[in-house]
């Protein structure tokens, strides 16, 4: 009698029913954030250390103030710099020279080394002069460029031009040279024209190896603009620094540098963007 009453006190099952299952917090996603955290969080802690020492050994004696200021010092003279204009008329000049010859580089880099990687008696026929022209350095041609072209803005910008080519030329040859053959054939097996083959095929496979030369000539376009406007310039980072450096404006000087390494930064950030852009479909795989 007792089972009984038991039984029917409790409420009768409904099996149609089924008990609301629990969000559980995937451990992966855990983990992903946390190493995401840390690559954040490990360039920063560098960067933060580094920074804090140029502030504290100046001000410790541990090398001379005069000569290298503490880094508040330097903020201070860039803000000024950016308040009075000056930063922004030496930055637009630089800007402007190393952006239309490492526009110029690309646009005859990359067809000129996808000709020579795709088609050997091109390749047979330019060689021996890109092994000449390759191993000499740009700032060993200054000179020359400013003997032929004159002191002023061409001869710049056609430094910057050379300097930049060869990066993204030789980048391109080998993107080209070392896409897999199974993709090429397996195209041409579907009856594809050279030319989507090229679209379709070539260049998307060639595009990280392109963009690594092309990461490498932004980061050669402003070292070698910067070197060339030390000489011969009225306006540019290089004169900024050159000038600061002869007036012995140390701060000032210090102050183009640290501008020159953020364009960098910048220059570096943005291609990168770019390459991941067009490398979306790799993702996909």
């Amino acid at each position: 009698m007792a089972d009984l009453t038991l039984s029917a006190t409790r409420p009768a099952a409904r099996p149609h029913e089924e008990p609301a299952a629990r969000p559980v917090a995937s451990p992966d996603l855990g983990r992903r954030a946390g190493r995401l955290a840390w690559r954040v969080v490990k360039p920063t802690i560098a960067i933060v250390t580094f920074l804090a020492l140029w502030e504290f050994a100046p001000r410790a004696g541990l090398v001379d103030e005069v000569f290298l200021p503490p880094f508040s010092e330097v903020v201070a003279a860039l803000r000024d710099l950016i308040a009075n204009g000056q930063l922004a008329e030496h930055l637009s000049a630089s800007l402007s020279r190393a952006l239309i010859g490492f526009a110029v580089a690309v646009l005859i880099a990359v067809p000129l080394g996808v000709a020579i990687g795709w088609w050997r008696p091109v390749a047979d026929f330019l060689n021996p002069v890109l092994e000449v022209f390759r191993n000499t350095a740009a700032l060993a041609l200054l000179p020359v460029f400013v003997l032929i072209l004159g002191i002023g803005e061409t001869s710049k910008i056609a430094l910057v031009i050379y300097a930049c080519t060869f990066p993204i030329l030789l980048n391109t040859i080998s993107g080209v040279r070392t896409v897999d053959p199974l993709l090429v054939k397996s195209a041409r097996s579907l009856g594809i024209s050279p030319i989507r083959l090229f679209q379709k095929v070539i260049l998307p496979a060639s595009v990280p190896t392109i963009f690594t030369g092309i990461r490498m000539a932004a980061a050669a376009s402003i070292l070698v603009l910067v070197a060339a406007e030390m000489v011969g310039a009225k306006a540019g980072l290089g004169y900024l620094i050159t000038a600061s450096q002869l007036n012995f404006q140390i701060p000032n000087m210090y102050a183009g540098i640290v501008a020159i390494a953020l364009v960098g930064l910048v220059f570096n950030g943005v291609l990168v963007a770019i390459e991941r852009r067009l490398s979306r479909w790799r993702a996909t795989n």
